[in-house]
């Protein structure tokens, strides 16, 4: 009898943890073809590619209540290859943090993605992803540091205030992990603000990195200025962006981004999309213009059919080349290895959420 009795003590507290705790499993599954015209060698490539419309991920996250509005949490999410079903393996490269939340806002460590990234993404119709995405924040030195072009860094600490009548901020430091004098490679310090209210969006992000650039360490300098005003009947959606490198003892390099673009409800169930962005490469006095059109079909809440066609036109010194993860992700050079090169590209998948 006092077996049983001490049983069902612990099956009634096990479950009223189980009511104040939460674990969801998540994910999408992003799977197309994709096509462009001309690759590094001026050859075409095309064949079954991944995440054309919406990076294909899995993922864990759950929150416990904590009482008194203050919550915990964990976010583990890692990227899917539908194409070859992750031959590399998996992992959580994507997001992996645990959080701290109330009416303070909420605290991140882990690593995920970086403010001045985050802000950004709110601004590019093709939510960086596909060859209609956005290129601004790449690596344009071209350094080789894993996450230098500040889409995520590891070993950060975040910051998110509460939403304010529509005004919010946030700001992330990445510790570089570095030994007592040595470069401070990989630290990452950064934070955006911005007021997001009804059809109105306006975001101000600045970040610096600790990187190389020409082998030598040096900073890489960001900000961006992106706004969205949704009209109902079309959407339209803006951001200037700069990247500065300054290497220690060299002159510095600049990249000048723009974006524009609009997006409309087609049917009830449909979006068409046409975005155009500017590359100006001061750092090698060079342009590149990429015209993307897509558009997306809602087959349900969670699936989706959708084609998107890109254009990409660079001018003198530029290799700027679409993304088409899984079939060609490279640069665009003519035969004799210079730059100047167009490239055109296709993409039709589908994307199912789940």
């Amino acid at each position: 009898m006092k077996k049983s009795l001490i049983a069902l003590a612990v099956l009634a507290a096990s479950g009223a943890a189980m009511a104040q705790s939460s674990v969801t499993l998540f994910g999408i599954m992003d799977t197309g073809v994709s096509y462009v015209n001309k690759d590094g060698a001026g050859d075409s490539r095309y064949g079954v590619g991944t995440s054309g419309n919406a990076t294909s991920r899995l993922g864990l996250r759950g929150t416990e209540d904590l009482g008194g509005g203050l919550k915990a949490g964990f976010w583990l999410e890692g990227e899917i290859f539908g194409d070859d079903g992750n031959a590399s393996g998996f992992n959580f490269k994507r997001e992996s943090t645990v959080r701290l939340s109330g009416n303070f806002g909420e605290v991140r460590l882990g690593r995920e993605l970086t403010p001045t990234f985050r802000a950004g993404l709110k601004y590019d119709l093709f939510g960086a992803t596909g060859i209609g995405q956005n290129m601004g924040y790449r690596d344009w030195a071209s350094n080789g540091l894993a996450d230098s072009n500040t889409i995520r860094s590891n070993n950060m600490v975040s910051y998110y205030t509460p939403n304010m009548s529509g005004f919010n901020a946030a700001v992330s430091y990445a510790f570089d992990e570095q030994p007592s004098g040595a470069t401070k490679t990989g630290r990452y310090f950064g934070g955006n603000v911005g007021y997001d209210q009804g059809p109105l969006s306006v975001t101000l992000a600045l970040a610096q990195l600790k990187t190389t650039a020409h082998g030598v360490a040096a900073d890489r300098d960001e900000w961006a200025l992106g706004a969205s005003y949704n009209f109902g009947v079309a959407k339209v959606v803006g951001q200037v962006q700069q990247i500065k490198y300054k290497p220690s003892g060299l002159n510095s390099d600049k990249y000048n981004n723009y974006l524009l673009g609009v997006s409309a409800p087609v049917g009830g169930v449909g979006e068409v999309k046409l975005q155009y962005a500017l590359y100006d490469q001061k750092a090698i006095d060079s342009k590149a213009h990429q015209l993307s059109l897509g558009y997306v079909h809602n087959l349900s809440k969670r699936t989706a059919l959708y084609g998107t066609v890109a254009y990409l036109k660079n001018k003198d010194d530029s290799v700027l080349g679409l993304q088409a993860k899984g079939v060609y992700s490279g640069e665009v050079k003519g035969s004799n290895g210079q730059g100047g090169q167009s490239q055109t590209g296709v993409q039709v998948g589908i994307r199912h959420a789940f």
